[in-house]
This record gives C-alpha cells, sequence and structure tokens, in this order.
C-alpha cells in the first residue's frame, strides 16, 4: 500500500493542479493542449521516431539474442556487457559523436530519423534484456531442432516457432522504447528537433498548470500502450492454453 501511495499522490496532485483555473476547476488546460497543433506535431514526429527506434533494435538484437543463446552462449556476458555500455555513455556525449560521424551526411543530419541510431544506442540495455529473459524461458535449442527436423531451415525456425515465443518480449521493448523516446530531451534539443519531450520542456517553462496537463497526457498515453501489451499477451496465452 505504501508503494502505491508513494506512485498515485504525486499523479493525483498533479492531476488536480491540472484542473485548476481562475474560477475554481475545469478542462481549460487540457482543452488548450488538444488545440495547440504543435502538441500534435511534436507527438507524432516521437511517436514515428519511437517506431522506427523499436523496429531497428529488435532487427539488431532479435537475430543476435538468437544466436548467442543457441550458438555461443558463452558470449553472453560480453554481449550483455557491450548492451549495458549505454547506462554509462551520457546522452550528450552520445549525440555528439553522432554528429562528428555523420557531418558529411548533411541530408540525413537535418531529418528528424537522424535521431535514431542514438536512440537505438539508448534503448539497446532494455530490449537485450527483455529478449534475453524471453529467450532463457523457452528451450531454444530444442525448438529449433524440432524445427530443422520438420525441414525449416535456421532463418525460418526464427521466424515462425522462436518469435511466436517471443511476443511479449518484442511488445514488451518496444513499449520500453516508447517510454525512453518520448521522454528523451537531451539528444533532441541539441540537434535543433521539435520532439515532444522539447515541447514537454517548453510547456514546462511557459505554462504552470499546462505542463500538469501535459504530465497527466504523457502518463496517460504510456498507460494506454501498457494496457495494449497487456491485452495482447493476454490474447496470446488463452490461444496458446486452447
Amino acid at each position: 500500500m505504501a508503494g502505491l501511495a508513494f506512485f498515485l499522490v504525486p499523479l493525483a496532485a498533479t492531476l488536480e493542479f491540472s484542473l485548476r483555473t481562475a474560477h475554481g476547476h475545469g478542462l481549460a488546460a487540457y482543452r488548450d493542449l488538444v488545440s495547440d497543433p504543435q502538441f500534435w506535431s511534436t507527438l507524432e514526429i516521437s511517436l514515428k521516431l519511437a517506431g522506427e527506434t523499436a523496429v531497428a533494435a529488435l532487427l539488431l538484437l532479435v537475430p543476435t539474442a538468437y544466436w548467442v543463446h543457441l550458438r555461443a552462449p558463452g558470449l553472453r556476458p560480453l554481449v550483455t556487457f557491450v548492451c549495458v555500455l549505454p547506462f554509462v555513455v551520457p546522452p550528450i556525449v552520445l549525440i555528439v559523436g553522432l554528429l562528428d560521424v555523420f557531418r558529411s551526411q548533411t541530408w540525413f543530419v537535418s531529418t528528424p530519423q537522424f535521431l535514431v541510431p542514438g536512440y537505438v544506442v539508448l534503448v539497446l540495455p532494455y530490449v537485450w534484456f527483455s529478449l534475453d529473459s524471453g529467450l532463457r524461458a523457452i528451450d531454444v535449442r530444442t525448438l529449433t531442432d524440432a524445427a530443422q527436423s520438420l525441414g525449416a531451415g535456421r532463418t525460418r525456425a526464427l521466424v515462425q516457432v522462436i518469435l511466436p515465443s517471443l511476443r511479449a518480449s518484442i511488445l514488451g521493448a518496444a513499449l520500453l522504447t516508447l517510454a525512453i523516446v518520448l521522454g528523451e530531451f537531451t539528444m533532441a534539443s541539441l540537434s535543433l528537433f521539435d520532439t515532444f519531450p522539447v515541447y514537454v520542456a517548453y510547456v514546462g517553462q511557459t505554462q504552470a498548470t499546462g505542463a500538469a496537463a501535459l504530465t497527466i497526457v504523457s502518463f496517460g498515453l504510456l498507460w494506454a500502450a501498457m494496457f495494449c501489451l497487456i491485452l495482447v499477451t493476454r490474447g496470446r496465452h488463452r490461444a496458446a492454453v486452447r
């Protein structure tokens, strides 16, 4: 109960503050928020970046994690170490390095997709641990051998046998990616891109109740994504039981 109160009391206080108006309480802050075109444009950009980051990270790590668990389990500590390195690399250092690497590619640096490589690095630990936990929960070698005994190659075994078993882990990794991209401010700000976190920071500096309302909306987006994850995984579990 104490943990629940620790989470809910600040959220309830923020909600109450977001409803304050000059004449009591109302939804003025939320109406101003949803009528602001910049809210929708920045949210669209960040959601696209989150989707692109999730796809890139999964394409990179799903085959890697599968190969490590199947063929080289001894390399798992090394891969884990490499994937957790972003924890000790500040985003400001990462974005400066990316700007130096892509300085000759001006067409790429001028697009929001320039942030995707940096975001992929940031989400590596979360995606890796999500996939690693999923793979450790199943017998990768037995499932692969069974698929190959039925004539499937390793790629087909991964796509048709392993990936369905990792659906919850993949969706969890995608949800974590969404949360990180919707909260990452430093890289987008230094790159001069108007993403959702930059818009949140701007509103926080200029509007009191608007910032509180935006906080509640951000929580709502993440909880909605989590609810969708629960529904998908529960539906998958019921189908498997049947």
